[in-house]
């Protein structure tokens, strides 16, 4: 994931923009960017690295080259951003919270019609600059994002900021969200509305799939309508979202509470209380320990004022090193007890078989694990999320592996009511050395979001939500 945080106000914006997209540092984990417009000075950009650093800290020391009454940021988990554009549509800059997977058509489309880059990402090309360059083929800026979003695979959504204006812009299937927040002389959009209260702004207006809006510090007008086909990322409010955060009018943490809810009475186990794996599992959990009527508990302290974020360094040794480090177990309170922990999904397994083997050092007396979704079997198309060199990294696949020599019978082992399915968890159980593996149902999770199914992307579990 990524998150983008833009502003136009009568007076000036830096102020909003530094701290709205700090709000969310939680969606990218690889590069970060601001820019802002004034007319002495036009567009001034800075981009930094965040491999190793926090958003406050690396751009707090720019803050003082910045002034301007329009202005965005991006938090990146992919290309360095934002993009500076000259074209026949005018000087505009631009931010993507995109996937392209056939990046490399557009590239080799683009050069058959010697077209050039100049932005360069890890040996490629921008997936950004790919983007703006769609945008430009048309003769006007809705023409040109209609264009990204019938050529693009995969999704985006965007930003792309003028002088006094910004252009908002939804992924064609909503597959993530974009909220335009209001306060006095000011408006905002955002992909989390979580950075609006402590900014000053209310949440105002949820675009919808597709749609294009423009935004002024007066107010602002839709200048391509909605479609009518929704597919917005169900795992938003499993796993990426931030508590305050709400989608499509729906808070994060409530849907939590109804995920863990629903595990709890599907469930028999008995145990001493109820721990959340930090940070998301935390609301799942509260859901199962308020249905079951048992105590929630840390078995786990997180220590965060120098460990990064686990999914934050982009090798998978030091992803796997922070977040053994960063959870520091309670003896005293784990020794001998019974726990059922909470977490939003398992993807490979390797963090939870880990941090089993230390509950199992400090004389835990059951492990059993309840998952907020159901299980992980595809891996994600649209968004940067489960992307394994092989799916057969995925906890599930390789559960399947062991199980049938092969990858097959994928349809039968997302059934949540069949057999198979059935096996194949016992099977992840005995990988991860638990004793209980319990994941949530489909229907219970679209029920927690309160969505129709058919408005979600459950690709991930069930290989729907096709191209």
């Amino acid at each position: 994931m990524s998150g983008f945080y833009g502003a136009v106000s009568k007076t000036d914006c830096v102020s909003d923009v530094f701290f709205g997209t700090d709000y969310h540092s939680h969606l990218g984990t690889k590069r970060a960017g601001m820019v802002f417009y004034n007319s002495e000075e036009g567009f001034r950009r800075t981009i930094h690295s965040l491999e190793n650093d926090y958003f406050r800290s690396k751009f707090e020391p720019d803050l003082y080259k910045f002034k301007g009454q329009t202005g965005m940021g991006i938090i990146s988990d992919t290309d360095p951003q934002p993009i500076l554009f000259t074209s026949h549509l005018g000087r505009f800059a631009i931010v993507s919270v995109s996937r392209l997977v056939n990046i490399q058509e557009l590239e080799n489309y683009f050069l058959g019609k010697k077209k050039h880059f100049t932005e360069n990402f890890e040996g490629n090309v921008n997936p950004t600059e790919v983007i703006a360059n769609l945008v430009c083929e048309e003769d006007d800026l809705v023409s040109g994002i209609k264009n990204v979003h019938e050529q693009v695979m995969g999704s985006c959504s965007l930003l792309i900021m003028m002088p006094e204006k910004i252009i908002a812009a939804r992924d064609k299937s909503g597959r993530t969200p974009v909220t335009i927040g209001k306060k006095d002389g000011a408006f905002a959009v955002a992909s989390e509305t979580a950075s609006f209260p402590n900014t000053g702004f209310e949440i105002e207006y949820h675009l919808g799939p597709g749609e294009v809006v423009e935004i002024t510090a007066e107010g602002y007008t839709t200048i391509k309508p909605a479609n009518k086909k929704m597919q917005i990322c169900a795992f938003l409010w499993v796993y990426y979202g931030y508590p305050p955060s709400y989608y499509e009018g729906i808070n994060v943490d409530e849907v939590r509470y109804r995920c863990g809810a629903a595990l709890a009475k599907r469930d028999d186990v008995e145990a001493d209380f109820v721990c959340g794996i930090p940070d998301s599992g935390v609301g799942h959990a509260i859901g199962y320990g308020n249905e079951k009527k048992i105590p929630y508990k840390r078995a786990y302290s997180k220590y965060t004022p120098t460990w990064p974020r686990s999914f934050m360094p982009q090798n998978q040794n030091t992803r796997e090193l922070v977040a053994k480090m960063k959870l520091i177990p309670i003896k005293s309170i784990i020794k001998g007890k019974k726990i059922v922990f909470l977490d939003d999904s398992i993807v490979r397994g390797t963090q939870l078989k880990n941090n089993t083997i230390d509950l199992r050092k400090e004389e835990i007396g059951e492990v059993h694990m309840r998952i907020a979704c159901p299980p992980l079997l595809f891996p994600c198309d649209f968004l940067n999320f489960s992307q394994s060199r092989s799916t057969a990294e995925l906890a599930t696949r390789k559960a399947i592996i062991q199980l049938e020599g092969k990858e097959t019978h994928l349809e039968e082992y997302a059934d949540t009511n069949g057999e198979k399915h059935r096996i194949m968890i016992d099977k992840i159980a005995e990988n991860l050395g638990i004793d209980s593996l319990l994941y949530q149902n489909m229907d219970d999770l679209v029920d927690a979001i309160g969505l129709p199914k058919e408005k979600l992307c459950t690709h991930c579990w069930d290989g729907s939500s096709g191209f």
